[in-house]
């Protein structure tokens, strides 16, 4: 028989001649005589425990459960099932393992030994949770009557956290600043807000304060009495604010409202009522004003552009929405529903290879939602037959799918390999950085890390 804390023999070898494998390998290993008593434990084990193999070596496994050290004991189920036992459970410092115990049989069909691997799934399950949970949350919203939530793509987790904030600020009636770069759904944000809102049931009025001109923007805004200037309605008017009573106010391009109607804005929101023009008495309104910019406000504060306290009643909780390059797992969900909606559309039925998905998910598109959009209802229109294939992207497009020219490197025939590729990717570097200027955008068009950049910039004397 052999010894307590005697491992054995597998196949002519000790378990202790594989030691040094065994320890290095990323799962914790725990390994059970046939009654129970603790052989031996791996390096990783002692990790995930928070122990020693001093404190467990020749411990039964009833009493290592009894100290909470293994809760529950595996080995002590695989001892009563005589089968491979798995289940999920947590450390004590909360991390979720799965751990797995496996009985070794020998000749005679006896219980020999038992090998228990724990593997540290926490970042796995987190990561599962939070998929759940986005699947959740957009499957319900898209399934509830009325909301707008089938327009949205948010595989992406900074879209996602957007569309969580969303929800959090539709159930408060504060002000909010969205900002973006053009063509990123900051419209579709604010249409949102206001659809899953309380003010739901009352009109969204849009006012893009960059499309109307300016001598007719008060008047638009805040309505005009009788008479109040020449080729006005006999009648008077109402303005957009009071068309948009109780409901929401969506001023979009805020930075293009010139400065004597940022006063009168910010006198809206203080004072809850407006004053139309010609007219002598406050009308008052009941609002959520949410406003939307692709410029930098604090710049033009700061440049006298913009009023700041205006800028700080607006500004009350800001909403930014990332750029779509910044997105890129949202790109292929994006493509399909534009191609759908656009096959429905004009009767079609294009489908997108592999290829040119490719080419696609490398582009910037600095025209962001807007400009996929565009480009796939091009693509849809102009295709000849149902394959949309490389040739038949635009050509900026396609050219951006070779940003790279190497056909300035000049390399020695007599320069040996080495040289050779030291000389191109010196090329490579030179051509990433004339283009791009920082380290960031030129990992990200390169397929490599920043960190690898910077080295390979420090190797090549370009500073």
């Amino acid at each position: 028989m052999k010894k307590e804390n005697e491992v054995g023999h597998y196949y002519g070898m000790k378990i202790e001649d594989l030691i040094p494998i065994l320890d290095s390998i990323g799962d914790g290993i725990f390994i059970d005589d046939a009654s129970g008593y603790a052989l031996w434990i791996n390096k990783a084990c002692e990790d995930l425990y928070r122990i020693t193999r001093e404190e467990v070596l020749g411990k039964h496994c009833t009493y290592l459960e009894n100290m909470a050290i293994f809760s529950p004991s595996v080995a002590k189920q695989v001892m009563e099932e005589k089968k491979e036992v798995s289940i999920l459970h947590q450390n004590r410092d909360g991390k979720r393992l799965l751990t797995t115990g496996i009985p070794i049989f020998d000749d005679a069909g006896a219980l020999s030994k038992i090998i228990t691997t724990s593997h540290d799934i926490t970042e796995l399950v987190d990561l599962q949770n939070k998929l759940e949970k986005m699947q959740n949350v957009l499957q319900d919203l898209k399934a509830s009557e009325g909301k707008i939530y089938e327009e949205i793509i948010a595989n992406n987790p900074l879209m996602y956290n957007v569309i969580q904030m969303v929800e959090r600020l539709a159930l408060v009636d504060t002000t909010v600043l969205i900002t973006g770069e053009s063509g990123s759904g900051k419209g579709v944000i604010a249409k949102l807000l206001h659809q899953i809102g309380d003010r739901k049931d009352a009109p969204f009025v849009r006012i893009n304060c960059g499309a109307i001109p300016e001598n007719l923007l008060e008047s638009e805004l805040f309505g005009y009495e009788r008479g109040a200037f020449t080729g006005s309605n006999k009648e008077g008017k109402m303005g957009l604010f009071e068309v948009g009573q109780n409901g929401t106010i969506f001023l979009d391009e805020i930075s293009e409202l010139p400065l004597n109607l940022q006063v009168k804005i910010l006198q809206v929101i203080q004072e809850k009522e407006i004053q139309r023009v010609g007219g002598l008495t406050g009308i008052p309104v009941n609002v959520r004003i949410i406003s939307a910019t692709n410029k930098n406000l604090e710049k033009m504060v700061k440049e006298g552009r913009f009023r700041e306290d205006l800028f700080y009643r607006l500004n009350v909780v800001p909403l930014n929405i990332p750029p779509l390059r910044d997105r890129p797992e949202d790109i292929i969900p994006m493509v399909r529903s534009f191609l759908q909606k656009d096959n429905l559309k004009y009767n079609e039925a294009k489908m997108i290879d592999a290829a040119a998905m490719s080419i696609l998910l490398r582009y910037p598109w600095p025209g962001n939602i807007r400009e996929l959009q565009n480009i796939i209802e091009r693509l849809v229109i102009t295709t000849k037959d149902n394959m949309i294939r490389p040739e038949n992207l635009p050509d900026f497009i396609n050219r951006y799918e070779n940003p790279l020219d190497l056909s300035e490197i000049n390399l020695e025939s007599n320069s040996g390999l080495h040289r050779a590729l030291d000389a191109a990717e010196k090329q490579i570097l030179l051509s990433a950085f004339a283009k791009h200027k920082t380290t960031r955008a030129m990992a990200k068009e390169l397929r490599i890390s920043q960190a690898t950049v910077v080295r390979k910039m420090a190797k090549h004397g370009i500073a």
